[in-house]
């Protein structure tokens, strides 16, 4: 990692500490695809990969308080990506059903209910083409911008509907619309 990425990423930590939902969604970009990469080659599933990586920075972003710099952020999400993998196996040793119970729900009020730029282009897009485009995302990222954009269901709402922790339901919506916004671009260009 280059001195600057270094320089530029601890001054998005410190930002994401105080709260910014900017920074929050610039580390998701700037480490989600290394995150992805090597849970991915442990586990050698797509979507167990996608679900430990969203697990990994919700765990990242609720502890963030947490972190040290002395130590790499990357290498940080790694460990943290390492711990939620065994869990997940660990679960599927003991029952074939994840329970997921209120200890387990981490609050991450950090990431505002607000509209962003690319909640912007979304809203923008001819229905028919924002439908298409839709249609080329995984099932569950479907779903979530199902619930957030076509039912304008609020954050908690879409966690009780999928029963899955807030957090969780955070950033798999800031990674579908990341997705969807790529596939936006491309359509219009």
């Amino acid at each position: 990692m280059t001195q600057k990425k270094t320089t530029d990423s601890n001054l998005l930590i410190q930002n994401a500490k105080t709260g910014s939902q900017t920074a929050f969604t610039a580390l998701l970009d700037i480490y989600w695809s290394e995150v992805y990469h090597f849970i991915l080659k442990r586990t050698e599933n797509e979507t167990d990969a996608e679900d430990i990586t969203i697990e990994t920075f919700a765990k990242a972003f609720d502890k963030l308080s947490h972190y040290k710099e002395e130590f790499a952020f990357n290498t940080w999400l790694i460990t943290i990506a390492k711990n939620v993998h065994i869990d997940l196996i660990r679960r599927r040793k003991t029952t074939s059903v994840i329970n997921i119970n209120e200890d387990e729900e981490y609050l991450f009020q950090e990431i505002a209910d607000d509209d962003t730029l690319e909640d912007q282009l979304i809203y923008e897009q001819n229905l028919a083409t924002l439908k298409h485009c839709i249609k080329q995302l995984k099932p569950h990222y479907q779903q979530i911008i199902q619930l957030r954009y076509f039912q304008e269901r609020s954050y908690n709402e879409i966690a009780e509907i999928i029963n899955e922790p807030l957090n969780n339901v955070k950033i798999k919506i800031l990674r579908a619309k990341k997705l969807l916004t790529e596939l936006i671009k491309k359509q219009n260009e």
